[in-house]
């Protein structure tokens, strides 16, 4: 047997990506810029054996068939390639925070399937291979395989198409104060998301934007200036939902208490608070603030309606091989 287990963290990207320029290979239209998440965590345990007939996928204590099994044995498939294998594997993944509520789920969880199914085998990929790798499996996941606050760029290419640390986690003492306000799964994944970018008219306005907002983004983490970097992600945000909205067939991932959580971030900036919002594809909203901020923005949380969770995370570590095996 050939056995081994990596973590890896969800990330909330400050300047995202939506749309695939292409989609079999998940090469992005746009470069973005993330920030690892400390407090959430996807473990995940892979073995390869001969005594294995087929792939196997167990996540937080539940057998998984279907597409989700089929995703998992795809990216299997592309780490075998690379080995010179065809041992069937079992996978076993845990993660300490909601799934398909916009916090990066498939980031964290492809990081870690990446690392774990490389380094089970033997492989040795530098950290820029691994990372296009796991973009291989989901976009996102290429930006939880560095450290800290992360780009993902992009030439085009799948080669060219990799994550690298900007800033390392203690760079900068930010904080994201995550609020969950539903864990239903999302109306539609992340995947047909990007697949109908295209058919908003939107999209290329979002596209001709983005060259000015990276710039400013880099500024803002380079010399710490949360107000620059708040009204970007805010406007980034905006962006993306827009065009999701007036997509063929419009998505629509926004609760009720998702606009209350964003009226609320504009009153509390009014009375003094430095705080920010941005949301991934999902109605969870990610409040960005210093960590001086932290208890001001929680104690406020208390009076909106709707929160069912609240998680809270400094910039934490990229992916990283563990000793604790989940089987």
């Amino acid at each position: 047997m050939h056995k081994a287990t990596a973590e890896a963290s969800a990330n909330i990207a400050f300047v995202k990506y939506w749309g695939n320029r292409d989609p079999r290979l998940n090469v992005p239209y746009n470069n973005s810029i993330s920030m690892n998440l400390a407090a959430t965590r996807t473990r995940t345990t892979v073995a390869f054996d001969a005594a294995y007939t087929a792939d196997s996928l167990v996540i937080d204590g539940q057998p998984r068939a279907g597409a989700a099994l089929e995703r998992v044995s795809r990216h299997l498939d592309r780490v075998r390639a690379l080995a010179g294998t065809e041992l069937r594997a079992r996978v076993v993944s845990e993660s300490n925070f909601p799934m398909d509520a916009g916090i990066a789920s498939s980031a964290a969880g492809f990081a870690a399937l990446t690392l774990a199914a490389v380094a089970a085998l033997g492989l040795e990929l530098g950290e820029r291979e691994l990372s296009r790798l796991a973009r291989l499996g989901s976009g996102s996941a290429a930006r939880s395989v560095p450290t800290g606050y992360v780009e993902l760029r992009t030439d085009g290419t799948d080669a060219g198409s990799f994550a690298y640390t900007l800033y390392p986690p203690e760079h900068w003492d930010l904080r994201d104060i995550i609020v969950v306000v539903s864990r239903e799964p999302k109306p539609l994944p992340s995947s047909r998301g990007h697949a109908a970018a295209e058919t908003s008219p939107y999209f290329p306005a979002r596209l001709s934007e983005l060259p000015e907002r990276l710039k400013t983004v880099r500024h803002a983490l380079r010399t710490r200036d949360i107000q620059t970097l708040g009204e970007a992600i805010e406007a980034d945000a905006i962006s993306l939902h827009i065009v999701a909205m007036s997509s063929r067939p419009p998505i629509f991932y926004w609760k009720p208490a998702t606009l209350q959580l964003i009226l609320a971030v504009q009153k509390w900036r009014a009375a003094g608070i430095p705080v920010y919002f941005t949301l991934d594809a999902g109605p969870t909203v990610h409040l960005i603030c210093e960590a001086e901020h932290q208890e001001a923005v929680l104690q406020r949380l208390n009076e909106i309606d709707g929160v069912l969770e609240v998680l809270v995370s400094g910039p934490g570590e990229g992916a990283r091989l563990s000793e604790t095996h989940l089987f």
